[in-house]
């Protein structure tokens, strides 16, 4: 039987192995293992887990270390304060909720822990940290219309070579219900996020009457099979020439590692064309990895910068010292050389920009704002569309593992709480309100645009000031603004990440 004992050699061997855990103590009696004390297990693994890793353990009563004479590992489920406790609350889930810092589990504005979260089946979590998901390929996000619980879905890009493309549907279009039945407020999720692997859209477009815009339905459905995908967050990359401009364009929807190696080439693809300018589309991109954040950085600047501060974590008072002194330090720095979690390592590819034009939608999130925020103190960054999601703080993924290091085969609950705020090599991070943009321009319905195309708005946009042109493409005024209530990616654990 063994407890969690706050000391450097646990923790760093716990952070080093990259396993990010707490530990959690089996039954001594496998009699003892009914559900209801697997469940006391289980909370006890939460309660410790949150108490050494949770970024405001300080802030929360009832993670303080002297809240309770004793929390050692339970044996024969005896009572004390701590056994009471633990089976004061109903079920796990809740357990873990109460013990947060004011949180939202809508990712609701106001709230101070909006993006912490826990599940019973955390191979769903791998998943998605490593891009895959139950989809058709189709990117849509979820728009309330009409005054009323009337809900459309508009698709933003859709991935190559998926059944959602050789279904024919492309980015712009607009669906008002999923298998016959119309979407509301109060239906889009049981519609739309479940575990069917099928689902059939109808089409519908924007039509103008007597000068105004309306849904008018084409009386077109489309039928997609769904299937566990993994999502390539390369999805656009291209040259633009203007005049004496090579612009490169890249639309990048995740930090997602797997996909570091494909990542470098492009760039070495930019440098071998001469690229003088980047427009860098992170409107998608809600977050994820905070390493591959670093290596999209150090892409962007010159090697002069190798070694020197990208980012700063903040832990929490128990292991701000520990990281810094065993775990290589709380600093993120530039690189000159890509490592793989396979051991390989490849030198960066390097554009050397003094300048650089980033896409933003409220979407923007985690990992995408770190990048934003980063480069902020070495080169000018130039933010085109909208309010950034604001979300300045990262977490680590924490298993219940055994006295061996085998996760626990009694369950498969897993947490993935804050546990580190991030800053800037000035010591700038206070963004939860998100990144306000340079330039304010709002995504329309009515004028989505392809991407990589010149007259995309965005993108037009970027142009224009790359090359101090008037843009002809550029839209006087937007017709129908896409204000999203919910998006394809809202129920991915992953969708909002910034993890280490």
């Amino acid at each position: 039987m063994k407890r969690i004992i706050l000391s450097i050699a646990l923790i760093t061997t716990l952070l080093s192995c990259k396993k990010d855990v707490d530990d959690q103590p089996k039954p001594d009696n496998p009699s003892n293992n009914t559900k209801e004390n697997l469940d006391l297990h289980v909370k006890d693994f939460i309660w410790k887990g949150l108490n050494t890793y949770y970024l405001w353990q300080a802030d929360v009563p009832n993670l303080a270390n002297n809240r309770f004479a004793s929390t050692i590992a339970l044996t024969n489920f005896a009572n004390s304060a701590y056994v009471d406790f633990l089976k004061s609350f109903s079920n796990n889930e809740v357990f873990f909720y109460n013990l947060l810092n004011k949180p939202s589990k809508l990712h609701q504005a106001g709230y101070i822990d909006r993006f912490s979260y826990i599940v019973d089946d955390y191979t769903e979590i791998e998943k998605h940290l490593q891009g895959i998901s139950l989809s058709s390929g189709m990117d849509f996000i979820l728009v309330q219309y009409g005054g009323g619980s009337n809900v459309l879905g508009l698709v933003r890009y859709v991935l190559p070579n998926s059944e959602a493309e050789k279904k024919g549907v492309k980015r712009g279009n607009i669906f008002l219900s999923v298998d016959g039945t119309l979407l509301t407020i109060n239906n889009y999720a049981s519609l739309l996020f479940n575990d069917k692997t099928s689902m059939t859209i109808d089409i519908a477009r924007l039509e103008r009457q007597n000068n105004q815009l309306n849904l008018v339905s084409e009386n077109r459905t489309i039928s997609m099979t769904k299937s566990e995908i993994t999502e390539n967050p390369i999805l656009v990359k291209k040259v633009i020439v203007k005049e004496d401009k090579k612009i490169g364009y890249l639309m990048y929807n995740g930090f997602v590692a797997n996909f570091d190696v494909e990542l470098n080439k492009v760039f070495a693809e930019f440098k071998a064309e001469g690229v003088t300018d980047l427009v860098l589309d992170l409107r998608y991109n809600g977050g994820g990895r905070v390493s591959s954040a670093v290596y999209l950085s150090s892409m962007i600047l010159g090697s002069d910068v190798n070694g020197k501060l990208f980012a700063k974590e903040r832990w929490n008072d128990k292991l701000q010292s520990i990281v810094e002194e065993k775990r290589g330090g709380a600093n993120n720095v530039f690189t000159n050389t890509l490592v793989t979690d396979k051991g390989g390592t490849f030198p960066i590819n390097h554009l050397n920009m003094s300048k650089v034009y980033v896409l933003t939608t409220g979407r923007t999130a985690s990992a995408s704002e770190l990048v934003i925020n980063g480069l902020k103190p070495y080169i000018d960054v130039i933010q085109i569309g909208t309010n950034t999601t604001g979300k300045n703080v990262g977490s680590i993924t924490i298993y219940d593992y055994d006295d061996k290091g085998a996760k626990n085969p009694n369950h498969k609950w897993a947490m993935q709480p804050l546990t580190f705020k991030i800053e800037n090599a000035t010591g700038f991070g206070d963004y939860t309100n998100g990144l306000p943009p340079t330039y304010e321009i709002q995504e329309d319905l009515a004028n989505m645009g392809v991407l990589g195309d010149e007259g995309e708005p965005f993108l037009a946009k970027a142009i224009q000031l790359i090359t101090n042109q008037s843009g002809k493409y550029l839209p006087r005024k937007v017709e129908f603004p896409v204000v999203p209530i919910a998006d394809s990616k809202s129920f991915n654990y992953a969708a909002n990440g910034m993890y280490k």
